[in-house]
């Protein structure tokens, strides 16, 4: 009864896995042969009995019995097959293959499957001179040809697979993500090699999550993990069993699509989850290495078809047909095809130290042997092989390919949708082909956090023109709605149209400082706030900021000046007193030369009295020194000699005299109580007569650059408390944001000015909270609004505007009140001209008035 118990339970689980009978006619391997051995993976449980260990099992058998075909032999021998199941557990692994080299004449072991196997038995082939070849442990320190010289394998590496995933990384403009990893060889090698090859190529790795494979279970909060993260790409890398679980777990937590892009490391099976996730795990990809001709590249056809064939013949309840084999089992025919041709290739005889005990027994000939595999080439079942001296992987026919979960006339499927080959490129494995996303779209996720459905509180200042606060009244209802306008909440409007967050606007309180709104996202009162808060290396302390949406700098605001001052004497002030008296004295002293001179020769000055000549050798001297000309001419080589000298000194300083003069009357027209922040600093205005706003960046400017920490000036809450202080003479100079000054001067405050030049650049930013999740999703629609104009129309819209008229004379045409004094000069002297006429015809003016006079009288 028990032994048909057995049965009927055997031949259930079989029949859940379409196999039909285990009884296979596989030719019987005869004792005396030349073998090889097949390390196949078995859980032990034949309920876990996978198509990957029957197939490789097959495959392998069948490269041996088409080696007999071909005739194929060695020392005169066929090659024989001997087979080995195991179970992960490197121990058992190492004492099957010792027990089985002890007993039997093995010349090469095909496999193992795992990679933690693979390193106790490369040290073990090294010792016994046997080489080893594994068509599934892809561990990339397995690589190194040194460590492991008899170790080769048919499969891609973890190192291949971690640049054609950076590949996918770049080919889609992602830059970070998460990796989860089993606790083995397999999980520790591949998270090395994803992060080095990563690190070299600038892309980075949030975090790394461990499954432990003893039991079962993520070590620590999986939701935890991945909802603090800031990118929502998961690499997955762990067997198809353990894939399962973890995406279980996944999928119940909502951590898959729409929200997280997830990358397997193998396929798996899908039946096993409930169609109530069958939307959910629409978009997860898989990368694997494939055989050449799943991505369309010459394989050798005939091989492969004759391996079929031979399947089919000895075993064919197992074989699933020429598209449904594993690609594990390519991988094994040709890993077993590779040491047959090796050994086939071998001159020398096949022979063996001989010892009962399995470490001290050596193949004689190994050297020879691992050179041979090392310059064999030929086209296998899954392409291009070629091994090397310098590494224990393929060197050629690294293929691989990308599945996508797609919905499917039964629920959902893998869908292969793109091929990577040895170009290094990721291409469209056909055109008919496309990806579908998480979320069910066609549009590439961006790979990390974004805000569109998110909610953000939202805080505010109430400033003139970046936000205020209006009251609409409704014409029909007479209702009354409060509206914010200006420039951030157009700016949060155009953030809100491109990332699709909900906004909740929240004002703060009129006594609020811009440190204080700090703060309060600090605290958790607020998600951002976007406010003209300047970026500080203080406030950097307690939170972060967006990348800047404009830069600020400082100006100075006073009163403009409705009087003039008329300084008659202004056109004097080109020269010193004391030089004018130099040029006086020195227009004496020619004189008086000029008389001594041409007093005997010249005709002008020797019938005249010496007050005459005196006169006229002044006006010689003078009217040469301006250049006019007089109405004698010297007569003197000395004279002529002093004339030049005077022409000289006259030309230097008349050119002096006009440049001077154009200088000072330009800087008159721009004179100002200030000049600019060094006249502050320097205390031309006394510092409680200097308005700042309280709490600011601009504070903190004054204290640490002008009052060096001593707060002496006058404070106020906002920038309107010091237009009025301005307006009203409490201070007499502000310094505030250029921004922000601008406008009022522009707007509303039409008697204000700003002064002097722009200085303390600073960058203004959105303020938001240390390592804030939703940051660079921030950063790139800001860059977006930066390169596509909105942001410079939008400064343009608030701030450039001028209700004001403009009064800020920029032209270089000099006014009457500048030459005042000049033309008040020329006036005297064409009033004393005249007295002087007066004076020389007093005796004709008295004689007429007197005439006049008596004539009237008479």
């Amino acid at each position: 009864m028990a032994w048909n118990f057995h049965w009927l339970l055997l031949y259930i689980l079989l029949g859940q896995m379409n196999i039909h009978s285990v009884i296979t006619s596989w030719p019987s391997s005869r004792d005396t042969s030349i073998r090889l051995l097949g390390l196949m993976h078995d859980n032990g449980n034949i309920s876990q009995i996978s198509n990957v260990s029957i197939h490789s099992r097959a495959m392998f058998k069948a490269a041996i019995v088409l080696s007999q075909q071909y005739d194929i032999t060695v020392n005169g021998q066929f090659i024989e097959w001997q087979i080995s199941l195991t179970n992960g557990n490197s121990i058992n692994v190492l004492n099957s293959t010792c027990q089985a080299i002890s007993t039997s004449t093995i010349v090469g072991i095909v496999g193992p499957v795992l990679s933690r196997e693979a390193h106790v038995l490369a040290d073990f082939g090294q010792a016994t001179g046997i080489p080893i070849v594994s068509y599934a442990a892809t561990d990339p320190d397995l690589s190194d040809r040194d460590s492991y010289p008899a170790f080769y394998r048919t499969i891609p590496s973890d190192k291949a697979s971690a640049l054609a995933i950076m590949k996918l990384f770049r080919r889609y403009n992602w830059t970070s993500c998460v990796v989860i990893y089993q606790n083995d060889e397999f999980g520790l090698g591949a998270i090395k090699v994803i992060s080095d090859t990563f690190l070299n190529h600038g892309l980075l790795i949030k975090d790394v999550i461990v499954f432990n494979i003893a039991t079962k279970k993520i070590r620590g909060s999986l939701k935890t993990f991945l909802r603090s993260s800031s990118t929502r790409i998961v690499i997955l890398w762990a067997h198809s069993i353990y894939i399962n679980m973890i995406l279980q777990e996944a999928l119940d937590d909502d951590l898959v699509g729409p929200h997280f892009t997830w990358i397997l490391s193998s396929k798996t099976s899908l039946s096993s989850f409930h169609s109530m996730f069958h939307k959910n795990l629409i978009g997860i990809l898989t990368v694997e290495p494939v055989t050449g001709h799943v991505i369309g590249v010459p394989i050798n056809d005939s091989l492969l078809y004759d391996a079929y064939d031979i399947w089919n013949q000895y075993e064919p309840e197992s074989f699933p047909g020429p598209g449904h084999v594993s690609k594990y089992a390519l991988f094994a025919f040709d890993a077993t095809w590779s040491l047959i041709e090796a050994l086939h290739k071998l001159s020398s005889s096949v022979s063996f130290i001989e010892s009962s005990y399995c470490f001290n027994r050596r193949f004689v000939h190994s050297n020879l042997l691992f050179n041979a595999i090392n310059s064999i080439e030929f086209t296998g079942v899954s392409g291009p092989i070629q091994f090397s001296s310098n590494t224990t992987d393929r060197i050629s026919g690294l293929y691989y390919h990308v599945l996508n979960i797609q919905p499917s006339e039964t629920g959902i499927d893998f869908v292969s949708v793109l091929k990577y080959t040895d170009s290094g490129e990721w291409k469209t494995f056909r055109e008919t082909n496309i990806i579908i996303w998480p979320g069910i779209t066609l549009t590439p996720p961006s790979g990390r956090t974004t805000l569109a459905g998110v909610t953000l509180r939202i805080g505010m200042i109430e400033k003139t023109p970046f936000t205020r606060m209006i009251n609409i009244t409704d014409p029909l209802s007479g209702n009354i709605t409060t509206k914010f306008n200006g420039y951030m909440p157009d700016l949060i409007e155009l953030l809100r149209e491109q990332i699709g967050f909900i906004p909740d606007i929240k004002l703060a309180p009129s006594n609020q400082t811009y440190n204080g709104l700090v703060e309060a996202v600090s605290n958790g009162i607020y998600d951002i706030v976007i406010a003209d808060v300047a970026i500080t290396s203080k406030r950097r302390h307690i939170v972060d900021f967006s990348d800047p949406i404009f830069v600020s700098t400082l100006r100075i605001m006073i009163r403009k000046e409705t009087n003039v001052n008329i300084d008659l004497l202004s056109y004097l002030k080109p020269f010193s007193y004391n030089l004018w008296l130099l040029i006086l004295a020195s227009i004496i002293y020619a004189t008086i030369l000029f008389y001594i001179l041409e007093r005997s020769e010249n005709d002008e000055l020797k019938n005249r009295s010496i007050i005459s000549a005196l006169a006229m050798s002044f006006w010689f001297a003078f009217s040469t020194f301006v250049g006019y000309g007089s109405d004698f001419q010297v007569k003197t080589a000395a004279g002529r000699l002093l004339t030049a000298g005077l022409y000289i000194l006259s030309l230097i300083i008349l050119a002096s005299y006009t440049a001077n003069l154009a200088s000072n009357l330009t800087i008159s027209k721009t004179e100002d109580i200030l000049s600019g922040i060094e006249d502050i600093k320097n205390g031309k205005i006394p510092f409680h007569r200097i308005g700042l706003h309280i709490g600011t960046s601009i504070e903190d400017y004054y204290l640490r650059e002008v009052s060096k920490g001593n707060k002496n000036f006058y404070g106020v809450q906002k920038n309107e408390e010091f237009y009025d202080a301005l307006l009203t003479n409490k201070i007499d100079a502000a310094i505030l944001d250029v921004s922000s000054g601008e406008y009022a001067t522009n707007n509303i405050y039409c008697n204000l000015t700003l002064i002097g030049n722009s200085f303390y650049p600073t960058g203004v930013g959105l303020v938001m909270p240390k390592q804030w999740l939703y940051k660079q999703d921030l950063d790139v629609q800001i860059l977006l609004l930066k390169e596509t104009g909105k942001l410079d129309q939008l400064k343009t819209k608030w701030f450039q505007p001028s209700i004001c008229a403009t009064t800020v004379d920029n032209t270089t045409s000099m006014k009457v009140t500048a030459l005042a004094g000049l033309f008040l000069t020329f006036a005297i002297i064409t009033i004393l001209s005249i007295l002087l006429c007066l004076w020389k015809k007093r005796s004709f003016i008295r004689d007429y008035l007197l005439r006049v006079f008596w004539s009237r009288i008479c």
